[in-house]
């Protein structure tokens, strides 16, 4: 017995301290491969039709979803904040709570937590069942670099459609919080609007676009990486699939977190 409390305690301080090795070496992998989409992204073809392909998987394909949540989570957020505003009768003020939360904060992170649960996941997939089936390795053996084919449109793709959702996410969300607020809370419509046009301006806005770029590429960047590196057959695929959603979310939280802390310093 002593003996495997001994090993247990020994297995538990091994993976102790591997863990931040393997965190900065799967850093150091996902930032040398960002360095070479880059470099490649650079070079001719440019495969224009790839990427265009994908913006619609990731952006087209992922607009249902992000509609649906985006009604609800301002419709919530609406209901939730006439009840804190009414206490001081100021339930006017709600309209620019719910635009200022949405466009700041709420429509970047959980627009990306979205696209992270629908496309990262898919794209380290279908990366995965292409290592494991060696359709990378004959790609390159056709003199097709697997890292422009693959890499690039993904990248390029998800960095430019994600400030696109969060747009949508931010109009949805505040049309949900419209229905819900003056709809089912009788809250005067006039108020709730003036203080969301006198309240929010360009700089909320833009706050929450630059998280949505960092958010999109984030996410391209880790889907890729794990579905580039895949390997143990289709339990790799798996584990890699369940590895980029849970990576993804994590990131976001905390890219979020450094992000506001930086652009607020900056005056945003």
């Amino acid at each position: 017995m002593s003996g495997r409390v001994i090993q247990s305690l020994a297995d538990g301080i091994d993976r102790a301290v591997s863990a931040p090795l393997r965190f900065l070496q799967v850093l150091g992998e996902m930032l040398m491969l960002l360095g070479q989409a880059t470099l490649w992204g650079l070079r001719p073809p440019y495969r224009v039709g790839l990427v265009v392909q994908q913006m619609e998987f990731i952006g087209v394909g992922s607009l249902s979803i992000i509609i649906l949540v985006s009604v609800f989570t301002g419709g919530v957020f609406g209901l939730q904040s006439v009840e804190a505003f009414r206490t001081f009768q100021a339930d006017g003020f709600v309209g620019m709570a719910v635009s200022l939360t949405l466009t700041r904060e709420i429509a970047p992170v959980i627009g990306a937590l979205m696209v992270a649960g629908r496309a990262g996941s898919a794209m380290a997939t279908e990366l995965g069942s292409m290592r494991i089936s060696e359709q990378i390795d004959a790609m390159a053996t056709l003199a097709v670099n697997p890292i422009q084919y693959l890499v690039v449109p993904r990248l390029i793709a998800a960095t430019v459609m994600m400030p696109v959702l969060t747009m949508v996410f931010d109009l949805c969300g505040i049309t949900g919080a419209y229905m819900f607020v003056v709809g089912v809370q009788g809250v005067d419509p006039g108020p709730f609007i003036h203080n969301i046009r006198w309240f929010t301006d360009s700089s909320d806005l833009l706050m929450g676009l630059i998280k949505a770029v960092a958010f999109g590429l984030m996410v391209a960047l880790v889907g890729c990486h794990q579905g580039y590196n895949t390997s143990g057959g289709a339990r790799g695929v798996g584990l890699a699939t369940m590895r980029t959603v849970v990576i993804c979310s994590v990131s976001i939280l905390i890219i979020d977190f450094i992000m506001t802390d930086i652009l607020i310093s900056l005056g945003m």
